[in-house]
C-alpha cells in the first residue's frame, strides 16, 4: 500500500492537530480521504458482497472515531494510517460480532488464516475468529499482532511496516512468518495453554 499524498501535507496537518489546532482535523480529511477510501475498499473486498457497510460509511465512521481520540499524538502519516487501519478493523469486527450474535447467538467456528486470506468474501464468523486470534496474539506478543494488523488488515508493505515500527525490513519479514504460523496454529488448534 503506497500511502500518499505527499508526506509533508499530512504530517504538517497532524502536527497542527496535535498542537490543538481545531481546523487541522477538518483540513486533514480531504487530504487523506482517497487513501482512507482505498484502505476501506481493501477491507471490504474481503467481506461478503452484501455487506451493509459501504467504503464511504466505513471511512466516515473510522475518521470520526480517530478525531474523537483524546490522548493520541499522531507521529506521522504512517502512524495515522496505521491507526485508521486498526479502527476500520475494529468497526468491521464489531459489525460482524453483532451480526453473528443476531444470527446464531454467537459461537464463531475455527478457520485457518490461509482460508481467510484466500476467500474474497469473509463471513462474519470468520472475521470474528481472526480477530479473537489477533487479540490472543496481542496478549502474547503485541509487536507480532501489530505487524499482522498492518500487513493483513491494513495492506501495508513490509517497508511501510518497518518504517512505522522503526525496525528493519528483514525483521518484519521474519516476524510476519512467525505471526502467520502462530495465528494458523491458534485458528486450527485453538488457544495454546501454557504449562
Amino acid at each position: 500500500m503506497a500511502v500518499g499524498p505527499p508526506t509533508g501535507d499530512v504530517t504538517d496537518l497532524l502536527v497542527r492537530w496535535n498542537a490543538g489546532d481545531e481546523d487541522a482535523a477538518s483540513d486533514l480529511l480531504p487530504v487523506v480521504y482517497s487513501e482512507l477510501q482505498k484502505l476501506a475498499r481493501r477491507y471490504l473486498y474481503r467481506e461478503r458482497r452484501d455487506h451493509t457497510l459501504q467504503a464511504t460509511a466505513l471511512v466516515h465512521e473510522a475518521y470520526l472515531k480517530l478525531v474523537d481520540q483524546d490522548r493520541v499524538e499522531y507521529q506521522n502519516r504512517l502512524h495515522f494510517y496505521g491507526l485508521a487501519a486498526s479502527m476500520m478493523r475494529r468497526i468491521l469486527v464489531e459489525h460482524a460480532r453483532s451480526r453473528s450474535a443476531l444470527k446464531r447467538g454467537g459461537g464463531a467456528p475455527q478457520i485457518s488464516l490461509e482460508e481467510v486470506v484466500e476467500v474474497s468474501a469473509v463471513r462474519p464468523d470468520d472475521l470474528v475468529a481472526v480477530d479473537d486470534a489477533l487479540e490472543a496474539l496481542q496478549a502474547d506478543n503485541p509487536q507480532l499482532a501489530k505487524i499482522v494488523e498492518l500487513r493483513f488488515f491494513g495492506g501495508f508493505e513490509n517497508k511501510e511496516v518497518a518504517d512505522l515500527l522503526q525496525i528493519s525490513v528483514p525483521t518484519i519479514v521474519r516476524k510476519w512468518r512467525v505471526a502467520k504460523a502462530w495465528l494458523y496454529r491458534y485458528l486450527t488448534e485453538g488457544p495454546v495453554l501454557e504449562s
